[in-house]
Formats: structure tokens, C-alpha cells, sequence
């Protein structure tokens, strides 16, 4: 149905007269008469008897009136839910208790009134895939390609340097340490069932293994992260990998140990993922926030994938 044709009658209706409706929608009176003649042939009913002191609805006119008022509301709320700003704003992170959502939380303390929808989307490739497609607006992840190796119109910036930090538990040899060096860690069992071959994560993972001679397992299944921790307290030879930004709980008995991991600090590279012609206001307002925030490691002192570089 031609909705110009409907707000013509729904104007013709309030203003009585097709020449002050013609001037309400700034055209024609003989348009006004074309748009009601079409939508009478559309609906096969006269909706106006016209008369020489205006246009009055007829009995089809009136029964339809409500529901072209309908349709004209329903109209407006369709736009405005699209319109930029008045959406939420849609960002993927690789996981809830991970460092970018604890950036994500940063900024809506900063901005309140910024509704942010939040989604947990598998790997890089499916995020970057989905902010092409227009399904989200932006992603915090690490970005194994170059960046001229993104999709067209596709744009990334670092926005955290994240510290790795070793977890083990109270029996393990290196659980009193203050620090570790990566060197140290080597012939030690480093123990994390949820690198999944292909993703992000796994690919900074395996450099790092491979710069310092680590042994990172990744046998098992992966049941998450409570089983994991409950493993890792019990154990005198696991141990894990966590960024310094994850957010932990585990039972006091447990007395987990978060170990610095230092000369050089293996940095894990989050990186915001946005398309360049998304005009949503919010996406302005985050990356300027992280843009802010952002306080990039020394690298002389710190480790990261080449191709984080």
C-alpha cells in the first residue's frame, strides 16, 4: 500500500479540504486528488464524498480512518528504530568475563545513557564477517591479518594491551613467585583446553609457545572455566595463562596464585573492528573513549605476535 497516499488521506481527513491538505503536504491539490483516487482504486471504495464546502468521509472512509492512522504510527516507529542513535549499540566480545567486556563496561560508566547490546560471537572471522554484514556494529578482538587485509570499508584500531598473567595452584612450584621471566616457564605444563585450531587465540598462543619453547596442552575437553580452575588448584604441574583484565571468582579453599609474568610481559593485542560508514553516534563516542584509554606497553619491554605489530 502506497503510504504517501495513505498520510494524503489521513491530512485530507483532519483538514477537511483537499487544497489545505495540499498545502500541509507541500504539493499540489491536484496531487492530493491523484494520491485519494489511487488509494480508492487500490481499496475498490470511495472513501470522500466531495462537496462544494470540502470533502467529507464516507462510511468506507471512516472505517478505514483508524487504520491508516495505524499504519502512518507504525511507519514512524519502523524508521525510528533504525534511525543512528536510536538503537542499541551492538558490540561482540570474545567472552563475558574477559578484558573486553570489562572495557565495554568502562565506557557505559563513562555514558550512561548509551544503550549497548553485548554479543559473544565464536572466533575473528565470524566477527569481522558479521560488522561487514552489518549484524553488529563493532567487535573487540585480535586481528591476525594485516590490516590491509580486511574487507572493504572495514576499519581497526589497538585499543588494549592486555598482560598475560600464569594462574596455578597452592603446590605448584612456581606458585610463591612475585614473577616469572617466559624463559622460566619453559618444560613447565601450561594447560588450556579451550584453543580451538583457527581462532585468534589459538594463533597468539601458539607464537607465544613457539618465541619461548612453552608447552601449552590443549588436551581434554573443554568443560570451562570452573572445572578448569578446580583442575589447576589441585594440580602441583598445571598451570594456565589468564590476561591480567579477566574477571575471576573461585572458592577461598582453592587459593589460586596469579603470577606476574614479566622480561619481557607477553601482551595479548584487543583491537576494535567497525565499518567506516556506520553512522551510529555511540560508535563515535566508544572509540573516542578507547582511543583515550588506551596506554600502549613499552615494546621494548613487552612481547606480541609479529603480526600484532
Amino acid at each position: 500500500m502506497d503510504l504517501d497516499a495513505v498520510r494524503t488521506f489521513v491530512a485530507a481527513t483532519d483538514a477537511g479540504r483537499f487544497q489545505e491538505a495540499a498545502t500541509q503536504l507541500s504539493v499540489t491539490q491536484q496531487a492530493v486528488s491523484k494520491r485519494v483516487a489511487g488509494l480508492e482504486r487500490e481499496l475498490g471504495v470511495r472513501l470522500f464524498t466531495r462537496a462544494a464546502r470540502g470533502a467529507r468521509l464516507t462510511i468506507d472512509g471512516q472505517a478505514f480512518l483508524p487504520h491508516a492512522r495505524a499504519l502512518l504510527r507504525a511507519e514512524e516507529r519502523a524508521a525510528a528504530s533504525v534511525r543512528p542513535g536510536s538503537r542499541a549499540l551492538r558490540v561482540d566480545v570474545i567472552g563475558r568475563r574477559l578484558r573486553p567486556a570489562g572495557l565495554l563496561r568502562g565506557f557505559h560508566r563513562a555514558h550512561p545513557g548509551t544503550e549497548l547490546d553485548i554479543v559473544t560471537l565464536f572466533d575473528a572471522e565470524t566477527a569481522v564477517a558479521a560488522v561487514r554484514a552489518g549484524t553488529i556494529d563493532a567487535t573487540v578482538r585480535a586481528v591476525t591479518a594485516p590490516a590491509r587485509q580486511l574487507p572493504d570499508g572495514v576499519r581497526t584500531a589497538r585499543v588494549h594491551d592486555e598482560p598475560l598473567q600464569l594462574l596455578t595452584g597452592p603446590a605448584h612450584p612456581l606458585a610463591s613467585a612475585r614473577a616469572v621471566t617466559p624463559g622460566q616457564l619453559a618444560g613447565h605444563r601450561i594447560w588450556m583446553p579451550g584453543l580451538v585450531a583457527g581462532t585468534e587465540w589459538t594463533a597468539y598462543y601458539e607464537d607465544l609457545a613457539a618465541a619461548f619453547g612453552l608447552t601449552i596442552e590443549a588436551t581434554g575437553p573443554d568443560f570451562g572455566t570452573d572445572p578448569l580452575l578446580d583442575t589447576i588448584a589441585e594440580s602441583a604441574t598445571l598451570a594456565t595463562f589468564v590476561g591480567e583484565g579477566t574477571s575471576m571468582v573461585w572458592p577461598v579453599d582453592d587459593d589460586l596464585r596469579r603470577v606476574a609474568v614479566r622480561d619481557p610481559v607477553p601482551v595479548y593485542p584487543h583491537s576494535l573492528i567497525w565499518r567506516a560508514d556506520n553512522p551510529h553516534p555511540a560508535l563515535a563516542a566508544l572509540r573516542a573513549h578507547l582511543d583515550a584509554a588506551y596506554a600502549e606497553h613499552d615494546g621494548a619491554g613487552t612481547w606480541t605476535p609479529h603480526w600484532a605489530r
